[in-house]
């Protein structure tokens, strides 16, 4: 079984290979510069037609053709991943569960983050119900899974790209940031280590 993680430096190709580090599940990693355009040459655009970072290759699930499936976007990938690897979705309770949460953490919440109008309009209201939530448990099941993946990486961009967000009257989210920031496997993604 070879997974192939197709990724590069500012890339959301940190997620799916953040949850392959917790996971321990063994993977590959091709570094593509966006800079230099190698995500644009022909044997790249064979795996996204877009271009864009992350995609992934894993040789143990066959597309109808036989070949290994190739995916792009990295919910996509990291629901993939939870239910092919991950020992996650295992109903359609949880994998709709998962699939709920990963498009929350790239579609909603990165929007309420990095747009200025929505991060003034919405981000405040959402922090305060994800704050609620995380107090409770994991978001999906029992244990830390691609959901907590998902969401926990764009919480923790908040403080990467804008140090100086008063997160304070959200303890639980202060709280998760920092020991994300502590975890190996994402130290080792993020180049922290």
């Amino acid at each position: 079984m070879t997974i192939t993680i197709y990724g590069g430096p500012q890339t959301r190709a940190s997620m799916p290979r953040w949850y392959l580090e917790e996971k321990g599940i063994p993977y590959e990693l091709v570094e593509l510069s966006l800079g230099s355009g190698q995500n644009m040459q022909p044997d790249f655009l064979a795996i996204n037609p877009f271009g864009k970072l992350p995609a992934m290759r894993d040789d143990s699930v066959l597309d109808a053709d036989g070949k290994p499936v190739t995916l792009f976007e990295s919910g996509a990938i990291l629901l993939h991943l939870a239910e092919h690897h991950g020992g996650e979705a295992t109903s359609a309770h949880e994998r709709s569960m998962i699939s709920q949460w990963t498009h929350f953490a790239n579609s909603t919440l990165a929007f309420a983050i990095f747009v200025p109008d929505q991060k003034t309009k919405v981000l405040p209201r959402l922090l305060k119900q994800l704050n609620i939530k995380l107090s409770e448990n994991f978001l999906v099941g029992h244990a830390w899974g691609a959901a907590d993946c998902a969401v926990t990486a764009y919480l923790a961009y908040i403080k990467l790209f804008f140090p100086n967000e008063d997160l304070s009257s959200y303890p639980r989210i202060n709280s998760l940031i920092e020991e994300t920031n502590q975890r190996p496997a994402y130290r080792k993604v993020m180049g922290m280590s």
